[in-house]
């Protein structure tokens, strides 16, 4: 009993991180924030370091553009990047990939990966 209970558990972990890797497309919600063509694209590039996010906090301004990408040392489930109190969520494939938008308020959200393993804190001043 316990052994199918364990392969039970092991079925979902891998159909979860199966899951994870099928997301593509950014979902925003309009009313946290709103998409842009700024000239004033403030870019950041976040790595893996420890098994978390590196640098673990990113300050950016409000009302401009955000571009987030993930380096070549980011992998696994951490390349599923959300700020889920932005609506934020895109699976960012490659390190010239990237997930763009333009917070509208200010305030400090957590960014993780969608399966909230690694972390940071995103600071829109």
């Amino acid at each position: 009993m316990a052994n199918k209970i364990v392969t039970i558990i092991i079925m979902v972990i891998l159909l979860v991180g199966f899951g994870v890797f099928l997301i593509k497309d950014s979902k925003i919600d309009g009313n946290s924030i709103s998409n842009s063509n700024s000239e004033n694209i403030q870019k950041v590039t976040l790595s893996m370091k420890n098994y978390n996010y590196y640098p673990q906090t990113v300050k950016v301004k409000v009302n401009e553009t955000v571009r987030i990408y993930l380096d070549s040392s980011v992998s696994g489930c951490y390349r599923a990047f959300t700020i889920r109190d932005l609506g934020v969520s895109k699976y960012i494939s490659t390190p010239n990939d990237y997930v763009e938008f333009t917070p509208i308020k200010t305030g400090t959200f957590r960014f993780a990966c969608t399966m909230g393993m690694g972390t940071g804190t995103l600071i829109v001043e």
